[in-house]
């Protein structure tokens, strides 16, 4: 069995989370160009059910980006994986299923490598071969 490495980067979600720190949507698309150009597998790019600016700008990326896999944070709730669907709906790369980072501890047995962990639970199916 060959060990992969699967980078999952948070930084489009989690670096708002400082104070006093936020990205426009046009800054977030960016960052995930740059994201992308550095071979990053999954690119959490926010939060959709948390505002329309996240949900726009979850949109935006999934529009550009084509190399690695973009998902959207999601409660464990049919609101909120409806809104992360939505959002991720226009991927142009369909052939590459959008993927749901949820929160809520129960194992999706997606083939994850981070789908074991305890506390946090990963949905996706890209190219990184889960």
């Amino acid at each position: 069995m060959t060990d992969k490495l699967i980078i999952f980067d948070t930084t489009l979600r989690d670096g708002e989370q400082s104070p006093g720190a936020s990205m426009t949507r046009d800054e977030k698309v960016r960052i995930a160009r740059q994201l992308e150009r550095l071979k990053v597998d999954v690119i959490e790019a926010g939060f959709a059910a948390s505002s329309d600016g996240d949900f726009a700008a979850i949109s935006a990326i999934a529009q550009v980006i084509k190399d690695s896999t973009v998902c959207s944070l999601a409660r464990a709730n049919e609101k909120d994986i409806g809104r992360a669907a939505e959002a991720l709906e226009g991927d142009p790369a369909a052939d590459r299923a959008p993927g749901l980072h949820d929160r809520d501890g129960r194992d999706r047995g997606c083939g994850h490598p981070r789908a074991g962990h305890a506390r946090w639970r990963h949905r996706c199916r890209g190219r990184h071969g889960a």
